[in-house]
């Protein structure tokens, strides 16, 4: 019998332990692939720390996965063994529901993420189905190109689907796992760009990230700084913290954007009058399709956008879990299948 290794939850807000299992067989319409990396996303943690019947136990979650298809199902065609692939937050669509009827697959009402609708990269092998593969082009590292399918398709979609115009000066608050892709994004589009953290000592790394202005907004008042610098046409709201993205807004350009990505269930603070007289714009941003995953890794391959990763091996994915739950990583964690 053939087996695999998976890290795998096997009741909530337990621990990850690693098992064999029997080597799955893709089935029509889906591959399986051999996982050379795999990210860990906060997001992980929801999966692992809610008990919901939406979340099947054992649990083996994983949304940032790179690797190589080794097996493929009935059916497929366009994708062969030994294509290089990833997979993201996006892990297909159901195809019925009116966001899909209308061709807004990131939108689906039953979005297949994987680690929750299916297991994830946490293990030596994953079945996937072929919507969801996003296939790695050269010059980009299994390692880099894990962040990618999650952090760097938010981040950079978020920015090219904004308002913002090559040129236009675009905030990026928070320097963390999203933040530091979208400083890296935002300079090599062609904006004039600005980095918002909490702090001094984060400046030497926001310009070597390519930022033109920093903004420390422990010290100043963002807003104003941002109306200093004339205006922000776009403000990419990185960091998990409500308070810091309203505190933004009196800083746009008329016509101006927050787009946020930072996930937090706590409310924003603004009031109409901040919204109404210069027609700005508060608005949410999603992750990305399997083609937009492409896109973002294209280009992040051409212009030299790349994650800081730390790694660890499948073997250690509770010290790395806590890494990544403790803020303490930079800024991604990575698992790798080796060995």
């Amino acid at each position: 019998m053939s087996v695999m290794r998976v890290a795998q939850v096997a009741e909530p807000r337990g621990s990850f332990e690693v098992v064999e299992r029997e080597l799955p067989e893709p089935g029509p319409g889906h591959v399986r692939i051999a996982v050379e990396a795999s990210g860990v996303c906060h997001t992980d943690s929801v999966f692992v720390q809610t008990p919901s019947p939406a979340v099947r136990f054992p649990l083996v979650t994983g949304h940032e996965v790179a690797g190589r298809i080794d097996s493929v199902g009935e059916g497929v065609v366009g994708w062969a063994v030994g294509t290089r692939v990833e997979v993201g937050w996006f892990g297909g669509q159901c195809g019925h529901c009116r966001p899909c009827r209308q061709g807004d697959f990131i939108s689906c009402e039953n979005l297949k993420v994987p680690g929750l609708a299916y297991d994830g990269g946490y293990a030596t092998h994953m079945v996937a189905p072929v919507e969801a593969l996003a296939q790695i082009p050269e010059g980009l590292s299994a390692v880099d190109a894990a962040p990618l399918g999650c952090a760097g398709v938010t981040s950079f979609m978020g920015l090219r689907t904004s308002v913002a115009r090559a040129g236009d000066l675009v905030a990026v608050l928070g320097i963390g796992g999203l933040g530091h892709l979208g400083v890296q994004y935002a300079a090599r589009m062609g904006f004039e760009t600005v980095a918002i953290a909490r702090g001094r000592d984060k400046e030497a790394l926001a310009r070597q990230l390519g930022a033109d202005h920093y903004i420390d907004s422990s010290a100043s008042d963002p807003a104003r700084m941002l109306k200093e610098l004339g205006g922000a046409k776009v403000v990419l709201g990185t960091a998990a913290s409500a308070d810091a993205m309203s505190a933004t807004i009196d800083g746009l350009a008329p016509r101006g954007q927050l787009v946020t990505i930072g996930v937090t269930d706590q409310s924003l603070k603004v009031a109409p009058v901040q919204l109404i007289g210069t027609s700005r714009v508060v608005s949410g941003h999603p992750s990305g399709t399997a083609r937009e995953v492409e896109e973002t890794m294209a280009f992040s391959a051409r212009s030299g956008v790349r994650p800081m990763v730390e790694t660890m091996p499948l073997e250690e994915v509770n010290d790395a879990y806590a890494r990544m739950l403790s803020g303490s990583a930079r800024f991604r964690m990575v698992l790798t299948m080796d060995g």
